[in-house]
């Protein structure tokens, strides 16, 4: 029974970077309030390195409608308004010399179905992952029987497998009726 424990375990442990990896992706979709996690992701050129965004420029929410980036250094913001632009996350800097400005336009019914359904896909992703765990744990578990484990044990073990992964599917569709609703909420 210890075998089957560890791989129990192993897959509560990847099954939560699975959640951990939804979570973040979901906070790259935006749902009408800007957020520093929207710029996430976003990699620009600072001193021959590719760096994050946070590594080169600070990153301000002064309302719920806009984002400013203010890059250390002044000689930086021509790269990091480029950065910006071919990030493809849907909105165009306006750099005054000193800062770069996002706005962020008031989002209609079809951009946020857009969006919706653009949740809709990482959960997905996020389901795929749980089950691929669920797959990989039953296999370890199901060769114990070839090292003596008795059969019973087998199936508890494929069973517990099961339950954990119902929790966390039902954990993932949580997670999308709540964003869901943040999304479409004006």
């Amino acid at each position: 029974m210890e075998e089957i424990e560890f791989y129990l375990d192993a897959a509560t442990e990847t099954m939560d970077g699975a959640m951990k990896h939804l979570t973040i992706e979901l906070a790259k979709i935006r749902a009408g309030k800007a957020t520093p996690a929207m710029l996430d992701g976003i990699q620009v050129e600072y001193y021959g390195m590719m760096t994050p965004l946070t590594g080169a420029a600070s990153i301000a929410i002064p309302d719920a409608r806009s984002i400013v980036v203010k890059p250390f250094e002044k000689k930086m913001i021509a790269e990091i308004e480029k950065a910006i632009r071919n990030s493809n996350i849907g909105l165009s800097p306006m750099n005054d010399g000193e800062v770069i400005r996002l706005n962020l336009p008031p989002m209609t019914e079809e951009r946020r179905k857009e969006l919706v359904k653009k949740a809709r896909v990482e959960i997905e992703t996020a389901k795929v992952n749980v089950r691929k765990v669920r797959q990989e744990a039953n296999d370890s578990i199901r060769k114990l029987k070839n090292d003596g484990v008795s059969e019973d044990a087998v199936k508890t073990g494929e069973e517990r497998v099961q339950k954990l992964t119902d929790n966390y599917i039902a954990k993932v569709e949580a997670i999308f009726v709540e964003k869901e609703k943040d999304i479409m909420s004006v």
